[in-house]
C-alpha cells in the first residue's frame, strides 16, 4: 500500500472519529498519531463539532476571521483588519483551505486597504492622546506674572530675533516669526518693556502666490496695529524647482517686528537673556 493510500485511510478514519464527536487529543490516541501537524492535514477541510465552539466574547470576531480567510487575506491581514493576534486567527481559521496564491495588484490594494482601516481607528485614538497631554501641559503653566513674561519674551527674542555680531553691531530688536501666538507673546513682552505702539513698525514676509492682501490684514487683526504701521511687504519669489507645502489659506507668511530706538532695550535683552542661562546649573553665557 502506497503512502498516499495510508493516509487517505488514516484521513477517513479521523473525519468519521471528529464527525462522532472525538476530541482531537482522543482521535490522535485512538489512531497512534504522534503528530498534530499529521492530525491537523488528515482533519483539514472537516468543521469541528459544534460542542467545540463554546460561545463567548469574540465569537462574531472569528466569523470575520473566517470570512476574511475565505476571502483569501492572509493571516496578518487579518490580524491587522480585525485588531487581534496572528495566533488568535491561526486558532480559528486553520480548518481552512489555504487560499490561492494573490497577484501583486491584489496583494497591494488589500495592504492600503487594511492600513487606511488600521488608521481610520488609530488617528482618532492617537489625536486624543495627543490632546490630553498638551492640556495637561498646559494646565500646569496657569497664569503668567509679568516676570515670567519678561522671560519668556527675552529667550523668544534670543531664539527668534536678529542679534548683534563682533563683525557686524545690530543692536535693534528686529523679530520675525510666522507663529501669530508667538507673536501676540512678543507683542505683550514689549508692552511690559514699556515699548509704545508708534515705535513699532511692521512688514510681511510672504511668497508671491499668496493672497498678499488678506495676509495682511491677518497680521494687523494679530498685532492689533493700524495699516500705516506697515511697511510694504517683502515678497519672495518662487523657485520652480522648490516643492512648497507652506500655501493654501492657512498661510499668510511671516511677521517681522522691529523696534524704533531700541538699542536700549536690545542691551537690556541680552542681559536677561544671559542671566537666565546662566542661572540654569551647569549654563552659563559665551559670547
Amino acid at each position: 500500500m502506497s503512502l498516499n493510500q495510508q493516509f487517505a485511510g488514516l484521513r477517513a478514519q479521523a473525519i468519521e472519529l471528529r464527525r462522532a464527536g472525538k476530541s482531537r487529543r482522543e482521535i490522535k490516541a485512538i489512531l497512534g498519531i504522534a503528530s498534530n501537524q499529521t492530525l491537523g492535514d488528515a482533519l483539514r477541510g472537516e468543521p469541528p463539532p459544534e460542542w467545540t465552539r463554546r460561545p463567548n466574547a469574540k465569537d462574531d470576531v472569528r466569523a470575520k476571521a473566517r470570512a476574511l480567510r475565505e476571502k483569501g487575506f492572509d493571516y496578518e491581514e487579518i490580524a491587522t483588519r480585525l485588531h487581534v493576534s496572528k495566533s488568535s486567527v491561526s486558532l480559528w481559521v486553520r480548518d481552512l483551505p489555504v487560499p490561492a496564491r494573490l497577484t501583486y495588484e491584489e496583494c497591494r490594494k488589500r495592504s492600503l486597504e487594511g492600513t487606511r482601516q488600521y488608521w481610520e481607528t488609530e488617528r482618532p485614538a492617537r489625536e486624543a492622546a495627543r490632546t490630553a497631554l498638551r492640556d495637561a501641559a498646559s494646565a500646569e503653566i496657569g497664569q503668567l506674572t509679568n516676570r515670567e513674561i519678561l522671560i519668556a519674551g527675552a529667550i523668544a527674542y534670543w531664539c527668534e530675533g536678529t542679534k548683534s555680531k563682533p563683525y557686524r553691531r545690530a543692536e535693534q530688536v528686529n523679530f520675525i516669526n510666522s507663529d501669530a501666538n508667538l507673536v501676540r507673546l512678543f507683542l505683550g513682552f514689549l508692552d511690559l518693556a514699556g515699548i509704545p505702539p508708534q515705535r513699532r513698525r511692521y512688514r510681511l514676509h510672504i511668497h508671491e502666490t499668496a493672497d498678499i492682501q488678506a495676509a495682511t490684514q491677518y497680521w494687523q487683526r494679530i498685532a492689533g496695529a493700524p495699516p500705516e504701521l506697515f511697511k510694504r511687504p517683502n515678497i519672495k519669489q518662487d523657485k520652480p524647482r522648490t516643492v512648497r507645502r507652506n500655501t493654501g489659506a492657512d498661510y499668510h507668511g511671516c511677521l517681522q517686528i522691529l523696534v524704533y530706538g531700541s538699542r536700549d532695550l536690545y542691551l537690556k535683552i541680552e542681559g536677561w537673556s544671559a542671566a537666565i542661562t546662566a542661572a540654569v546649573p551647569g549654563g552659563g553665557y559665551f559670547i
